[in-house]
């Protein structure tokens, strides 16, 4: 029994010496990727996910377990995801798109000729690991073959711009329901993983640095943007609100913020507006007319266990898993900031945290009513649903007297946002 225990604490030790080295020398190879950083994190946390269809399903009152139901219901359940705000608004809702900042006339942006030298630079560096989409175009074969296919590929991909088309096979997603946690019995539970087809990632990847570069060479985003854009993220938009607020910490100011979240974001994307946004920022007719095809056509199917569900449209949102999705939906809420009035506004994505300070509580909590009520009618302007459950607010202060009672913030549907 000595002689076994000595043996199990060596084991033990060495186990432990070996994760400690592998963990080290993989953060180590992160630099300064957070994106490589966080992955390496989340390896670590060992969590219990799970792609395969779960064995029931509840459908309304009803309880199914056949496989075919199954997915059939998981698809529709997934592509009427962004119908959010409307299922709340039955009634016409009279907001306006928020206002478009006033700046100089930007010059028009139309696509570049895309050159074969860097789609063959992006076929070989593809993940030979990633699923092949409904296609069937496994990454693996794009990659071997790169050096032969990529010049008729970029042929393909200008042949898209002159004709502003994109292939049908290449805006049909495959999507696998991921079990996040909680009743396995409630479709709510399972967050959509949609898998593109690989050639669609290569050409939006081309088409996205194009419009980023128009982006960021004429300022295009707000400053207190920092979703998804080069040289911001979220180090950079928690140590701005963190400043800000400590700041009127130190200045003997109350602080009061409120935590703003919406009900499927990405998927709520009016394409209309979007077009319309894209507009406004110099795209050319030839451009506005890719992506209006871009756009239309969509189909989803889900897929599992050697299942697949017939397609279902999706007529709204930003294509989840897409290359171009993270980009466009800044430039979708981007004018959102101009609502915010006296108080000041962050956003990272769709999450957005609106804050002010001063010495009067009173008047603290009055400003930032004020332009939570803003912000509320912008987002309606956007066909976007405050999710009140999750909306929150917070009051900072240090060496003051608490406040003896807490005026509530409320929703312009008379909701009181949780503390």
């Amino acid at each position: 029994m000595q002689l076994f225990r000595e043996a199990r604490n060596h084991y033990t030790q060495a186990v432990r010496k070996a994760k400690a080295s592998f963990f080290k020398q993989k953060f180590a190879s992160c630099n300064t990727n957070s994106k490589k950083f966080w992955d390496t994190v989340k390896s670590m946390e060992n969590k219990n996910t799970s792609s395969q269809l779960p064995t029931a399903l509840k459908i309304g009152n009803t309880v199914t377990t056949d496989k075919s139901t199954i997915i059939e219901n998981f698809n529709k359940h997934f592509s009427t995801a962004g119908q959010a705000f409307h299922l709340a608004t039955p009634t016409p809702d009279n907001s306006t798109a928020p206002p478009t900042a006033t700046r100089p006339s930007l010059p028009h942006f139309s696509f570049s000729q895309i050159h074969s030298a860097d789609v063959l630079k992006e076929l070989q560096n593809l993940d030979p690991y990633k699923s092949a989409g409904l296609d069937n175009l496994d990454p693996f074969f794009l990659k071997l073959s790169a050096e032969i296919v990529a010049t008729p590929i970029t042929s393909l991909f200008n042949l898209s711009f002159v004709s502003s088309e994109i292939p049908k096979d290449w805006k049909a997603a495959a999507v696998i329901p991921l079990f996040k946690g909680g009743d396995t019995l409630d479709p709510n539970c399972y967050r959509p993983i949609s898998i593109l087809p690989c050639l669609s990632k290569v050409f939006e990847s081309q088409v996205n640095k194009q419009i980023t570069d128009h982006f960021e060479s004429h300022h295009t985003f707000s400053a207190m943007q920092s979703g998804f854009r080069a040289g911001h993220g979220c180090t950079s938009a928690t140590l701005k609100v963190l400043n800000d607020i400590l700041t009127a910490i130190d200045k003997k100011h109350y602080c009061a913020a409120v935590f703003i979240d919406l009900a499927k974001a990405f998927d709520s994307v009016n394409h209309h507006i979007l077009i319309g946004r894209l507009d406004s920022l110099g795209f050319s007719n030839d451009c506005l007319a890719w992506f209006t095809n871009y756009f239309s056509d969509r189909v989803q199917c889900v897929k599992s266990e050697g299942l697949l569900s017939g397609p279902l449209a999706v007529s709204m949102g930003v294509p989840q898993g897409s290359i171009l999705g993270p980009t466009l939906f800044p430039v979708y809420i981007n004018e959102v900031a101009l609502a915010a009035g006296e108080s000041l506004i962050h956003l990272y994505a769709d999450d957005t945290i609106l804050y002010t300070s001063g010495p009067s509580l009173d008047t603290v909590l009055t400003t930032v009513q004020a332009s939570f009520n803003a912000i509320q009618l912008s987002f309606r302007g956007l066909q976007l649903l405050l999710n009140t459950s999750k909306t929150k607010c917070m009051l900072f202060n240090r060496s003051l007297p608490a406040p003896t009672r807490l005026s509530n913030i409320t929703t312009l549907d008379g909701f009181y946002l949780v503390k």
